[in-house]
């Protein structure tokens, strides 16, 4: 051993981490590394989903907004029935008495014109609810007058409401009948007018205000009527069905008073109460105010009309006090009424909503006076809700500034009005929601504060900034807000040019149009629109950091403008939306704008001609094909999304034919993607293709089975036997059955139409799609398939195409059918893992199995064999056939497999197949229709319907996912803490205390623990995967990978570990599934699945699929029967390199360091152990290979903690320990003389446990300078089971706790041991 070796070797004294990263793990950007957030991979919402959208719920669907049903009042009867200085007999007046009506005396005027006077003040009052009704005053009317401009009314409103306002102040009180009294044309009588007739004279809709006293009488009264009339409209709908009617039940009623109840006298007071109340609401507040002020003070209720300024003037007192005052009736209602109920009152007609207002305040005075106000529609009780003491409060700050407002200017300098900070208040509390209470999805109390805020200038910009936080908090709020009213606040606010708007607007709308895409019409009637444009051209600039999120946004309200609206995408044509999308094509910072940009063109060009041609002369199909190889998963799926959409030029034109090919070609590279929403949208791009040129493709898919007849009788032998060949997995990559190249040279001969063409090619690219492992991309590429099947027997070749399927079926031996009925579907399909989890249509059902390409991937190209009673052909161990194999390699140098005599007593596919979320199978028999339809966009919308101004719920604190995700922290933290100490007691104790033994049901081949939750996984020799919890010894699930017949699972890992872990499984045939809850029988789910290793080569000594995974990096490296390592990238879902292997012998094992995952070491085949760098060039990656083995690695390892330790062993029974700056081994020693099948060394104690092909297991101390084994330990075997010459298959240490676990061939039960009796703890 030389000085350097020696010194290396002497690091174990001194604790010092291997391969010289010592130095690494104490820099600056390791010790930042440590303290990145711990990063979850397959978590995204495409995984979730599986890039389908979301069901809508109840809470989510859209609501109905609108006021389809406005009306207006259009004419107002304002009936005054006074009969000044004559008292009506049944009231007996107080002395003094309250004398005003409508704020006239009547006593301090002439006999007559004090009632004219009455007249048009009443008229002024209510010009002030609605200026656009025709107002028409009836003082003193006698009967016939009264008939007669009441159908006069009703006659020229037409359907629209008529507002008729009473006041019996001079009459009698209204009968028990419910009769109101006007005069004969004498007025020497009062004459009664029945209900009955009144309903019938004005109609409906109408409003009917009653201020005098037993004022409840007439509505109940009202209210009996209107049932006699539906009574009598049935009646005649019964006689004549196209009568017209009147439905009298649309009438709102507003009454004075209870039954029973007299009008206030008190002469503090107006006679007319209910009217000022209800006309001039602000004065008698004020009035009220001062009445009921229970401390000393020098207010007077003159002062109610000294407050200067104008109600419409929001900035005056005055006007100020009417926009608190409106804003707090509105919010009271708003509180308190159900929500139709508040929609037809308050926002279905502008007079109703304001006497309704007004009427609250009705509700709080008079209750005061011994009155009690009716109304019909019946309110609740508002009087003591709390907001009317902010109203108090509004009107006390008015009342204290007003001397000084009404002095003379002191100096000529006027006194300057503080306005109130009611708003500013009620903004606070809103935000304070916002921040606190809306977890709940309780409607907020302040929302129709904030829309009234929204008319005010000086608070509008913090109003919609309060107002997006509040949509943003999901669609609930979205509709929320609509059903208020907010909508013409914000359509109105596109006409703004404020700078300081703009990205709150575009916040606003983008949330609107992902709940409500109806809005199309509203953005384009004044050309709102253009606000958008402006915003999402490149050269703009809005005050706003994260520019490019907000163009994203734009570009979403663009789509939505664009979406099923032909008006939209004309008007967007000429502002070059297309160029800015284009523009923003580029933009490398931010993902989402890119994705939008593709959609925003997607819906610019759909069934859009022009567009189409616009976008080929600025190049767009071409910037588009450019992104397919986007770095983000969600832009790729745009993008084919958008080239979906550029599909289908009317005219098929050669210029047309040969763009639209281009394209296709040009997205044909990515048929490997990691992603299966991107092969998914794929396979939706090439159905639109396929329907495009139906005829191409019938051609191309009949002479694909001419090849497969041709091939199949040249052959003459079965599929099974060509498998034997060793040429099988060549086709998994090419995409085409594998042959002993006759068929090739048949081809040069007679070349078919198809050879060598895009349609062949995309063709060959749907087969492959058909044997997807993600079961929704491998459901749609089979419909497209069944689709072309179906047009071939439909065609003229249809019998020809019979004709050849015939041939194929017996060559494989197996009948076909080709009958339309539906009971194909019923018939037992072969055994494969496919047909016990998926339903497939009739017709593609048989052809794919027996006759197409399809099949024979699956059969050929994945190893299974297609009759029934076939017998499955494995590697090395053949049942009755002779090898084909032409020489027998040297024994170390074979798969250790090959010598195993399997007796398993499963089968393929005998247990549940996960599937992805929100999967539904397709029903048998259905009828393939083409093209398919993506739901990519409807996917992307709801991007905009979820919080994102806020943490997640994992990352907000308090909330269930934080708290058990702290919970797992903590508890792991204890786990790490408590097993430190046991290292010393692992490397000198002995490994031979049962701990568990499980029968596991089938044979385990490989385990797995996880590093902090009680599971252990084990794969069995098929496809079977198992999950015990070995604390409690019980098994949680078994479930099928779905792997094909003949090939297995080769490796399993654990992904997410520190939180909710993810299980991954490889299996022979290249491909990587990832499942979500696989301990739960119930909740299991696949999350991903693809083909990792597509070019896998033909081999007699197969390793199948070796992968090692990265958490810290979110990078899976894989290898096998490939001449390269293939590095995964979890965000990205695609390969970022291929590094070349450097060698000709498969790959067997891989591990790496898991810090900066730079340093990787693979073992191969024939004993080389070669280590590589992914920060180097291809060709010079790897860094250094050893050669001292020289039989087939069974493991080589790199420990997570400890000193790094990298460890190798063969199958020839030699372990070596390994330094990469070194050449020769840093340790080496004979672990079994006959051979060593397994090998397993611990993350973080320096030991290792290998097991023997002759049933025995042996831990070493890597650290120590003896040859002697820890201990040896020969595992459990059942009585039928007792053969002590086995190998262990299946070797595992836990990650952190002192255990091991071992299964042995030909035996179906996992042992368990520790280090001592608390190795478990």
């Amino acid at each position: 051993m030389d000085s350097t070796t020696e010194e290396l070797y002497h690091e174990f004294d001194g604790g010092i981490a291997r391969h010289g990263f010592e130095d690494e793990y104490n820099s600056e950007p390791y010790l930042a590394l440590l303290e990145q957030v711990f990063y979850m991979y397959y978590t995204d919402k495409r995984h979730e989903t599986g890039g389908n959208p979301k069901e809508e719920t109840q809470s989510s669907s859209l609501q109905e907004w609108r006021m389809r049903d406005r009306l207006k009042t259009v004419s107002a009867a304002l009936v005054l029935c006074l009969n000044l200085g004559v008292d009506p007999p049944d009231i007996v007046k107080t002395n003094p008495c309250a004398k005003l009506e409508c704020w006239v005396d009547p006593t301090t005027h002439p006999t007559q014109k004090p009632l004219e006077q009455i007249g048009k003040n009443l008229q002024q009052q209510y010009e002030t609810l609605s200026i656009r009704t025709r107002y028409k005053q009836y003082l003193d009317p006698f009967v016939e007058d009264t008939k007669k401009f009441c159908c006069s009314l009703r006659r020229n409103a037409k359907d629209e409401r008529i507002l008729f306002h009473y006041n019996g102040h001079g009459v009698p009180k209204p009968t028990a009948s419910g009769e109101i009294w006007v005069f004969n044309k004498n007025y020497t009588q009062y004459i009664p007018i029945s209900l009955y007739d009144l309903q019938t004279w004005l109609g409906a809709p109408s409003i009917f205000v009653y201020d005098c006293s037993d004022a409840a009488n007439i509505v109940t009264n009202f209210n009996r009527f209107i049932k006699k009339h539906e009574e009598e409209n049935a009646e005649l709908r019964a006689k004549d069905p196209n009568a017209i009617i009147t439905n009298y039940s649309d009438c709102i009623q507003l009454a004075a008073c209870g039954t029973k109840e007299t009008l206030p006298m008190n002469p503090n007071l107006p006679a007319d109460l209910f009217t000022c109340c209800l006309t001039t609401p602000i004065e008698i507040a004020i009035q009220f105010f001062v009445l009921q002020y229970p401390l000393p003070h020098t207010y007077s209720v003159e002062m109610a009309f000294k407050i200067p300024g104008r109600l419409q003037e929001r900035r005056t007192p005055l006007g100020e006090l009417n926009w608190i005052f409106t804003a707090i009736t509105d919010t009271i209602a708003w509180n308190t009424l159900d929500r139709p109920l508040f929609k037809k009152l308050f926002r279905q007609d502008l007079m109703v909503a304001a006497l309704f207002r007004n009427f609250l305040l009705a509700q709080r005075i008079m209750r005061v006076h011994q009155c009690h106000p009716i109304s019909s529609p019946p309110l609740p009780d508002t009087h003591n809700h709390p907001l009317w003491q902010s109203w108090d409060l509004a009107v006390e700050m008015v009342l204290a500034q007003l001397p000084r407002l009404i002095e003379p200017a002191e100096n000529g300098e006027p006194y300057e009005y503080q306005h109130s900070s009611f708003f500013t208040e009620q903004l606070t509390a809103f935000e304070v929601y916002l921040t606190q209470g809306a977890v709940e999805r309780k409607a907020p109390k302040q929302l129709p504060i904030v829309l009234q805020v929204l008319l005010s200038q000086v608070h509008r910009l913090r109003a919609l900034i309060l107002l997006s936080k509040f949509l943003d908090l999901g669609p609930w709020a979205v509709n929320l807000a609509l059903s208020i009213g907010i909508f013409p606040y914000v359509l109105k606010l596109l006409q703004s040019a404020a700078a300081e708007l703009k990205p709150v607007m575009v916040f606003i709308w983008a949330r609107i149009l992902a709940v409500d895409t109806s809005c199309q019409s509203d953005l384009l009637k004044d050309n709102g629109y253009q606000y958008f444009i402006q915003i999402l051209s490149p050269s703009s600039g809005i005050p706003v950091g994260n520019v490019s999120e907000h163009r994203a946004m734009c570009a979403f309200i663009l789509s939505m403008f664009c979406k099923d609206f032909h008006q939209g995408r004309m008007v967007c044509m000429t502002p070059g939306v297309m160029n800015a999308c284009l523009a923003h094509l580029g933009e490398s910072d931010n993902p989402l704008l890119r994705q939008w940009a593709c959609l925003c063109i997607s819906q610019l060009w759909h069934d859009f001609t022009e567009a189409k041609w616009q976008g080929i002369r600025e190049g767009a199909h071409i910037r588009l094909c450019d992104l397919v190889v986007d770095p983000v998963p969600e832009v790729r799926a745009a993008a084919l999304y958008a080239l979906t959409t550029f599909l289908g030029i009317p005219e098929l034109t050669n210029d047309v034919m040969e763009i639209e090919q281009d394209v296709a070609s040009r997205v044909l590279i990515i048929t490997g993607d990691g992603s299966n929403m991107v092969r998914k949208e794929l396979v939706i791009f090439f159905s639109h293709f396929i329907k495009r040129f139906e005829n191409k493709f019938i051609v191309t898919a009949y002479e694909q089975l001419l090849h497969e007849r041709d091939y199949m009788i040249s052959c003459g032998r079965s599929v099974q036997e060509s498998r034997v060949k060793g040429t099988i997995w060549r086709g998994i990559s090419n995409g085409i059955t594998a042959n002993n190249g006759s068929t090739a040279k048949r081809r040069e001969k007679h070349p078919g139409m198809s050879d060598n063409s895009i349609f062949a090619a995309v063709w060959k690219a749907i087969l492959l799609f058909a044997v997807d492992p993600f079961a929704e991309v491998a459901q749609l590429a089979g419909i497209v398939i069944d689709y072309i099947h179906l047009a071939i027997l439909d065609s003229p070749i249809g019998a020809a195409a019979q004709d050849v399927v015939d041939d194929i079926s017996k060559a494989t031996l197996r009948p076909m059918n080709f009958s339309m009925d539906d009971s194909w579907s019923d018939k037992k399909a072969p055994d494969s893992p496919s047909s016990t989890s998926k339903q497939d249509g009739y017709f593609y059902f048989s052809l794919r199995r027996s006759a197409s390409l399809a099949q024979s991937l699956r059969n050929i190209a994945l190893g299974y064999s297609n009759t029934d009673g076939g017998h499955t052909i494995s590697r090395g161990h053949r049942k009755g056939g002779v090898s084909s194999t032409p020489r027998t390699p040297p024994e170390w140098n074979r798969p250790p497999e090959e010598s195993d005599h399997l007796s398993s007593s499963t089968t393929y596919a005998s247990a549940q197949h996960p599937v992805p979320r929100h999967f539904q199978p397709r029903p048998p028999g259905q009828t393939p229709v083409l093209p398919l339809k993506s739901k990519f966009l409807e996917w992307s919308t709801e991007y905009f319907r979820e919080p994102q101004m806020r943490p997640t719920e994992a990352d907000e604190p308090g909330s269930l996912d934080y708290n058990q995700r702290l919970w797992r922290r903590t508890r792991n933290e204890k786990i790490i803490m408590d097993t430190q100490p046991q290292k010393e007691r692992a490397s000198s104790g002995r490994w031979d205390a049962q701990a568990g033994l499980f029968n596991n049901g089938s044979q385990p081949m490989r385990l797995l623990f996880h590093q902090f939750e009680n599971h252990l996984v084990a794969v069995d020799d098929k496809d079977i995967v198992s999950v015990w919890d070995w604390k409690a010894s019980q098994k949680m699930n078994r479930f099928s990978n779905g792997n094909p017949k003949g090939t297995r699972i080769t490796e399993v890992k654990f992904l997410n570990e520190d939180d909710v872990a993810l299980l991954m499984t490889g299996s022979q045939e290249g491909v990587v599934r990832i499942y979500r809850n696989y301990e739960s029988s119930q909740d299991i789910e696949l999350v991903s699945a693809w083909r990792a290793l597509t070019d896998l080569l033909p081999s007699n000594r197969s390793s199948g699929l070796v992968a090692e995974w990265q958490q810290g990096r979110g990078t899976m490296l894989v290898g096998g029967d490939v001449r390269v390592i293939r590095v995964w990238d979890a965000p990205r879902e695609m390969c970022l390199q291929d590094i070349p292997a450097r060698s000709g012998s498969c790959i067997t094992s891989l591990t790496s360091e898991q810090v900066a995952g730079n340093i990787l070491v693979a073992g191969f085949g024939d004993g080389a152990v070669r280590v590589y760098d992914r920060r180097l060039p291809h060709r010079d990656s790897m860094v250094k290979v050893w050669k001292d083995q020289k039989a087939w690695i069974v493991k080589v390892h790199m420990q997570r903690g400890g000193l790094r330790e990298l460890v190798s062993g063969s199958v020839s029974g030699d372990v070596m320990l390994w330094d990469i700056r070194m050449d020769s081994p840093l340790r080496q020693f004979i672990a079994h003389l006959n051979g060593m099948r397994s090998l397993s060394v611990h993350e973080h104690a320096p030991v290792l446990a290998t097991g023997s092909v002759h049933h025995d297991i042996k831990v070493w101390n890597m650290h120590s300078l003896s040859l002697e084994p820890l201990s040896t330990t020969r595992p459990y075997s059942s009585f039928l089971h007792q053969n002590r010459s086995s190998p262990i298959t299946a070797l595992t240490f836990h990650p952190h706790r002192m255990m091991l676990a071992c299964a042995g061939i030909g035996d179906n039960h996992i042992n368990m041991f520790n280090c001592d009796s608390k190795g478990g703890i």
